[in-house]
């Protein structure tokens, strides 16, 4: 089915339809490692970047299932056709475009190497993705969503830290749950973050999230430790580091508590709303762009789309013409 109304696979579709599927032929599971073992070494990607393109690039091996020289022997129609598979199943188009770059890199690797003479991929164009505009709160909604923890309890104490942490940093989630309690120096007031592609960079705390960061680390690490020497900053009740499926849990929770409604944030709802606070109150683009770690200014640009409707809006509803 495919068109508006096709639905989308889930993750529960996604497992069920692997096993469906055959298994991983050798050959093809020995060049996806080479393929991957050289592209850390080239190009230092992270760990999830490596996973995602080991996904994809495993789930078209499996779906050619060793046929015509399996991965390595797939020519342009092959690809056509899988794309077109995926988009009768209700992949979405964000989903199929991860895919195909996926497979440039691995075809492109496989035509520097001399291991074939043409990229199959070279005439595919990516599908059109729509723009998604970041949702941003409202500077009164982020004040209600950071009040929400109970501070006077042990876990609300650190949600709160955590909240205030990545609105005040602009943290990614992997960023804020990934890290380890040596990234903070108190006395500079600067945490160092270990972003994308293995970046680091040094970003503000700000006197809020310090004073809270001080507050948890005083009062609520201790006991979610007890008495263990652990590497991550913010704890679970086991000692665990946090999940981000748990962290977007907690924002859902709190949002709730806040009067906020759950549809209207996401996970990195914090870190846009510093990206678009900053922006609304004047700051550089550029610097912006360094505190989000982004690589590409293009990217920390959807951010003015975000301010401008705002203002927008605002116009609307105070100007008497508006």
């Amino acid at each position: 089915m495919t068109g508006p109304t096709a639905r989308r696979r889930t993750a529960a579709d996604r497992r069920q339809q692997a096993m469906a599927l055959p298994a991983l032929p050798d050959a093809d599971a020995r060049a996806i490692d080479r393929f991957l073992d050289g592209l850390w070494a080239e190009q230092g990607l992270a760990r999830a970047s490596l996973d995602s393109y080991r996904r994809d690039l495993q789930g078209f091996a499996r779906w050619r299932g060793g046929r015509d020289g399996g991965l390595a022997g797939a020519d342009r129609a092959a690809l056509f056709d899988y794309l077109a598979w995926r988009t009768r199943e209700g992949y979405s188009p964000r989903s199929n475009a991860r895919l195909l770059s996926a497979l440039r890199a691995y075809f492109g690797a496989c035509v520097r190497h001399g291991e074939r003479a043409d990229d199959p991929t070279a005439l595919l164009e990516p599908p059109g993705l729509p723009r998604s505009l970041p949702k941003a709160l409202s500077e009164s909604e982020v004040d209600a969503l950071l009040a929400a923890p109970d501070v006077q309890a042990t876990l609300g104490l650190r949600d709160r830290a955590m909240f205030e942490l990545m609105y005040a940093s602009g943290l990614r989630v992997s960023e804020l749950v990934d890290l380890p309690a040596t990234a903070v120096n108190l006395r500079q007031g600067v945490l160092r973050v270990t972003g994308k592609g293995s970046k680091e960079r040094l970003v503000p705390l700000g006197e809020e999230a310090q004073h809270w960061l001080e507050r948890y680390l005083a009062e609520a690490r201790p006991a979610l430790a007890a008495g263990r020497a652990l590497a991550p900053l913010f704890l679970g009740v086991r000692g665990e580091a946090l999940t981000r499926q748990q962290f977007w849990g907690l924002v859902k929770r709190y949002a709730v508590l806040a009067g906020i409604d759950p549809a209207r944030i996401s996970p990195h709802g914090l870190r846009h709303s510093f990206a678009t606070h900053l922006l609304n109150r004047g700051a550089d683009l550029r610097a912006l762009q360094m505190l989000l770690g982004h690589s590409s200014l293009s990217t920390t640009q959807i951010y003015t789309f975000v301010a401008r409707e705002q203002l927008k809006r605002l116009h609307a509803k105070h100007h008497p013409r508006g």
